[in-house]
């Protein structure tokens, strides 16, 4: 049997464990670090925050991106937005054009071509969402009517009874008033 005075650490042959402080030790050896140093703790949330900048600048400069692309969108669409407006009064001027070129025209000729050519006209106005506005016989709305004067008439008072001049509404916004006269109530 060995001595166990001289060797603490040998294992004595009666099967006995061996003694605490030499446990401790070995385990303490074997066993993995749980807690990361303060350094590596350090180095990740740097890590992590310069991922976050960076995906932070990389929205941001996408966002101004997509805010000057809209910017040009609206300068184009100013710059353009009549010119369906315009390629649909190109023929209209065409047909002008051709009936003035015409040397000998009859006048039933001439009257046919203005005919076709209001048609074209009316055809570019509807295309436009520009509407006419003609209120003969209807009630006098000042948003949508200019009057000129009141007049005596048999039609109830406050009336459209004369149309001087037809206002125009794009998209349901008055772009020309109509000039009106309006009935007024007869003296009695």
């Amino acid at each position: 049997m060995q001595d166990l005075s001289q060797n603490p650490n040998a294992i004595p042959e009666t099967g006995q464990q061996p003694a605490p402080a030499a446990a401790a030790q070995d385990t303490e050896e074997n066993k993995p670090d749980t807690l990361p140093s303060l350094e590596e703790s350090l180095r990740q949330a740097e890590l992590k925050a310069a991922e976050h900048h960076d995906a932070w600048l990389r929205a941001k400069a996408e966002t101004e991106n997509v805010r000057r692309r809209a910017q040009e969108d609206i300068v184009k669409a100013g710059k353009f937005a009549a010119e369906k407006f315009a390629s649909a009064m190109l023929p209209v001027k065409d047909s002008l054009e051709a009936a003035l070129a015409v040397e000998n025209q009859t006048l039933e000729n001439l009257r046919e071509g203005v005919e076709l050519t209001l048609k074209q006209l009316v055809a570019a106005f509807e295309g436009a969402n520009l509407a006419e506005e003609n209120p003969l016989g209807q009630k006098f709305d000042p948003n949508k009517h200019q009057a000129i004067s009141t007049v005596e008439a048999d039609a109830e008072p406050n009336t459209v009874v004369t149309v001087l001049q037809k206002g125009y509404l794009l998209n349901e916004r008055v772009i020309r008033p109509a000039l009106v006269m309006v009935a007024k109530a007869k003296e009695q």
